[in-house]
């Protein structure tokens, strides 16, 4: 197996490869060069498995022979295995029943409280264990909106063969998002709060990509959704849970709250590996770019509104670009011209063909604050369960676009509530408790550095704090 870059400019490279650079030179993504298919008996084979058996059945041919089968193996235990610690349900993604077909797919049983944590915390492992065997190390930068950083901190904190530096927007993440970045103390993270909007901190951070002396100098690397690994090791729990609600047998349909497209385009990875998806909802708050993409063909950006699901608070969504590669037949230069429009003009239109393939798919639905917080009540009132503000969005746009009334339909719970207890409780009446081990987070100090929305600002704090350099790394 082989990576590709979106825009077609960069060597390709073999998983490890790609792992280690997140983003190719050319500022494209890394994606497979084909899609390895399951049949229907091995997707049939998966029911009743532990979820560390399905994620090496679903990985392996991702990664091909650049790990060693034990190695991959071993780190799969370590994370998801039944001896593992890392969560807090046996089986990692629990699917709780909300109605009739309906489905919730809990993916915040993991140390930071976020969907995040399921592909985290292997990928930091993953580093680890590919750098060891390099003898180097790299600086990790990454942006986020609200969970990434927490999750990526977690999975990074105090590991041998990295540094790794945060960006956030300012103000524009909920408090407890807040704290579990910035009151991490291991001497290898760094957190940046950049006054502006998600989407200025990811401008930033492919900048700084983008500047190659620079990218070699700090020997960067990436755990955003942009590093490939991310999307790779979500498509576990696609796999997982429809294989425990009848998969092959019947077709399921997901949705899903989006920002980035990270999330939902592993579903689009899972339909292309031969699992019966018959709908992937993208569900969107009020910066819906991605659902109005949906309805007309026309990718535009507008004003990131601040919402009360800030995760979501994003108007530049960087695995849309993997869909684009896609639906132009993996053509790089196609890829390149749209996004050339994209920066001059602030959008671009794909042809009516183009829009008909994505549609046969994916369906977009948006949601306003007023609306999300109702969903939260009404959730709370017929189950009992509390759902945060993401996760809300994705049970509305479930209900609002369901192909049929017996297909089930799975929507994908981002973010455990007390991460966002104002909202929730404002909804409920009911302030959710933070588990155990953040019940002092409000306590602990915090460290964080604010700097201005300028690449060069941001590059020499990353000068001034890695311990990383050009020479640490051994050529591969």
């Amino acid at each position: 197996m082989n990576y590709k870059s979106t825009r077609g400019k960069a060597p390709a490279l073999a998983f490890d490869e790609a792992l280690l650079a997140g983003l190719a030179p050319d500022g494209g993504l890394y994606i497979p060069d084909h899609w390895p298919r399951l049949s229907a008996d091995d997707i049939a084979g998966l029911e009743g498995l532990p979820y560390a058996e399905i994620a090496i059945r679903i990985m392996t041919p991702f990664i091909g022979d650049a790990l060693a089968a034990d190695d991959f193996a071993a780190m799969v235990e370590e994370v998801y295995g039944a001896s593992s610690d890392v969560f807090n349900h046996p089986d990692i993604t629990p699917l709780v029943q909300l109605g009739d077909h309906e489905w919730l797919l809990e993916l915040f049983h993991g140390p930071t409280l976020a969907f995040k944590d399921v592909a985290l915390q292997l990928i930091g492992r993953l580093f680890d264990h590919v750098l060891e065997q390099r003898g180097g190390r790299v600086t990790i930068i990454g942006a986020t909106s609200g969970d990434t950083g927490s999750a990526a901190i977690e999975a990074c904190r105090d590991r041998d063969n990295l540094d790794i530096f945060m960006l956030h927007p300012k103000g524009r993440v909920s408090e407890v998002q807040r704290r579990q970045m910035t009151t991490v103390m291991a001497d290898n993270v760094h957190n940046i709060a950049i006054e502006g909007t998600f989407d200025d901190c990811q401008a930033l951070l492919k900048a700084a990509f983008g500047d190659v002396a620079f990218r070699d100098e700090m020997r960067l690397s990436a755990v955003n959704s942009i590093n490939w690994a991310r999307i790779m090791a979500q498509t576990v729990y696609y796999f997982a849970a429809a294989a425990a609600l009848g998969a092959p047998g019947r077709s399921i349909a997901f949705s899903v709250p989006s920002g980035n497209f990270g999330n939902v385009f592993a579903g689009y990875v899972a339909h292309h590996m031969g699992l019966p998806i018959n709908r992937l909802v993208v569900a969107t708050n009020s910066n819906d770019i991605l659902a109005r993409f949906f309805e007309s063909g026309r990718y535009e950006t507008a004003q990131v509104a601040p919402t009360l699901s800030p995760s979501m608070d994003i108007q530049v969504s960087s695995n849309f670009e993997r869909l684009l590669y896609d639906l132009y037949d993996h053509d790089g230069k196609a890829v390149s011209r749209l996004l050339g429009e994209l920066a001059a003009h602030g959008g671009f239109a794909v042809d009516q063909d183009r829009l008909a393939r994505a549609r046969a798919l994916f369906t977009g639905y948006r949601l306003d604050d007023e609306a999300t917080e109702a969903t939260i009540a009404l959730v709370h009132r017929d189950t009992g369960l509390t759902l945060d503000p993401h996760t809300a969005i994705g049970v509305a746009a479930g209900r609002a676009c369901r192909p049929d009334s017996t297909t089930p339909m799975i929507a994908l719970g981002c973010a455990h509530p007390a991460k966002f207890p104002d909202v929730v409780a404002r909804a409920t009446g009911v302030t959710p408790s933070l588990p155990p081990h953040l019940a002092d987070l409000h306590e602990r100090p915090e460290r964080c550095e604010v700097l201005p929305n300028d690449l060069f600002a941001v590059q020499d704090f990353i000068r001034r704090n890695a311990t990383v350099k050009a020479k640490d790394m051994q050529a591969s």
